[in-house]
């Protein structure tokens, strides 16, 4: 072997090697931020802000913010979608501003502690302060929507293509393990709140406060071990400049139609996904009549199932291809929101079997959504694409909240608001089918995997 082939070899293995630390560096803001998805978005904030909406509310149960007339039962859900719209307007900027500049890691490092500062704010939501906590919940959703715009755009250049659906399953994997490990953790503090000298919403209040925490503490990891890279001098970065770069994006975006078409796939089933992590402890707590532990419980079942789920299902797709498995559970998405119809109130085994099912399909099929669209992205465009794709993500899912909550607002019935979901996962799937993902990846400049 020549000095040549050696020197090139051992650049290799050390590039390899920075690789490896890059993506477990990257693992852990996963880690980190999906506190706030399990246990705020997921279980306390919803049943708790409902509870201070309905303690600020007249004897109809309306609260009137800026005169308005809400149900307070849908407050919740209004907060979600208006804090998905402030997303829409900030994401785009933040995309355009990172890979305009190359530095991801400060916008990252802004964007979560913006978010977790707002989540331990929460500690401060009590009596009738629903509108303190519907700005909170505005903030932390919105925060958290432009910081995974930043993370998720370092997956293409920390992993090779055939690495990506492991890499990103690993990812899903980690945040479902933290999410477990603080539902434990909130689980023994709620349950047992009278002997520690805390009142009931004592303890909820401060496994929201913790849940900030815990964000901010462990987006220490990935920012010391992700890097910027370097990108050509050209632009100010500023905001003028962003919105510039996003219309530029937005036409440069046109010239890949199959990529666009997944994004209308991914934001049509996904808007489905996000509703009902959100809505779910709603829909368990006042339409069901189920206990906060028995909530906490199911969601902890979910976290557990999650890291399985995304695992197997990342090992599917690499048998399957990563199209076919997320077909797949879309198809299990829409059985499992019939079932949940159906549910009767105050019958807790059923609703775990139904947090089991979710847990089996939950992680594989938002981990699958995102390797695969790091296929569609062009070279160079990380940030700006994924912008687009965090839009569909969290930025766009404002329709499925801001139905469940009209439904509940016209109706008042929570059941209600929960079928009108299966559209979502039904027209998804008939989009997603029509994608041919093959020539989408080839058309997008980027090598076609063996398997996708």
């Amino acid at each position: 072997m020549s000095d040549a082939d050696t020197t090139g070899r051992a650049a290799g293995e050390a590039g390899a090697a920075g690789r490896r630390r890059e993506q477990r560096g990257w693992y852990f803001y996963d880690f980190a931020c999906s506190v706030y998805s399990t246990s705020v978005l997921t279980v306390f904030v919803g049943p708790y802000l409902t509870s201070v909406a309905k303690a600020a509310a007249d004897a109809e149960g309306f609260v009137h913010p800026l005169g308005v007339p809400v149900r307070a039962g849908s407050v919740f859900a209004y907060a979600v979608s208006a804090s998905v719209v402030l997303a829409v307007l900030v994401m785009p900027l933040a995309g355009a501003a990172a890979d305009r500049t190359g530095r991801k890691k400060p916008l990252l490092a802004l964007s979560a502690y913006l978010g977790a500062a707002a989540t331990a704010g929460m500690f401060f939501l009590d009596g009738e302060r629903y509108l303190l906590g519907a700005f909170l919940l505005i903030v932390a959703n919105a925060s958290l929507a432009v910081s995974m715009v930043l993370y998720n755009a370092y997956l293409p250049q920390i992993a090779a293509p055939e690495e990506r659906d492991a890499v990103s399953s690993r990812g899903w994997a980690f945040g479902y393990t933290s999410g477990a490990l603080v539902l434990v953790l909130d689980l023994a503090l709620y349950t047992n709140h009278a002997s520690f000298g805390l009142s009931e919403a004592d303890a909820v209040r401060i496994c929201l406060a913790s849940a900030g925490l815990w964000w901010g503490a462990f987006t220490l990891v990935p920012l010391r071990r992700l890097r910027d890279r370097r990108v050509a001098p050209g632009g100010e970065g500023t905001v003028g400049s962003g919105w510039r770069q996003l219309l530029a994006t937005l036409r440069d975006m046109r010239r890949h139609p199959l990529t666009l078409s997944f994004l209308l796939a991914y934001l049509v089933y996904n808007d489905g996904v996000q509703t009902v992590i959100s809505q779910a402890s709603i829909y368990g707590s006042e339409e069901l009549g189920l206990e906060q532990t028995t909530l906490i419980t199911a969601v902890l079942l979910v976290q557990v199932l999650a890291v399985a789920g995304a695992l197997g299902m990342g090992r599917l797709a690499r048998t399957y291809g990563a199209k076919r498995t997320i077909l797949a559970s879309l198809a299990v998405w829409t059985l499992i929101l019939a079932a949940g119809y159906f549910l009767p109130a105050g019958a807790p085994v059923w609703f775990y079997a139904l947090a089991a099912a979710i847990g089996l399909v939950l992680g594989g099929s938002q981990a699958l959504s995102r390797s695969l669209f790091s296929h569609l992205v062009p070279q160079g465009k990380e940030a700006e694409y994924f912008s687009a794709y965090e839009m569909s993500d969290r930025g766009l899912s404002w329709l499925g909240p801001l139905v469940f909550g009209l439904a509940y607002q016209l109706t008042g019935s929570y059941r209600d608001a929960i079928i009108s979901l299966v559209v979502f996962f039904a027209l998804g799937f008939v989009l997603l089918a029509r994608v041919p993902v093959r020539r989408a990846v080839a058309a997008a400049g980027n090598p076609v995997p063996d398997r996708i």
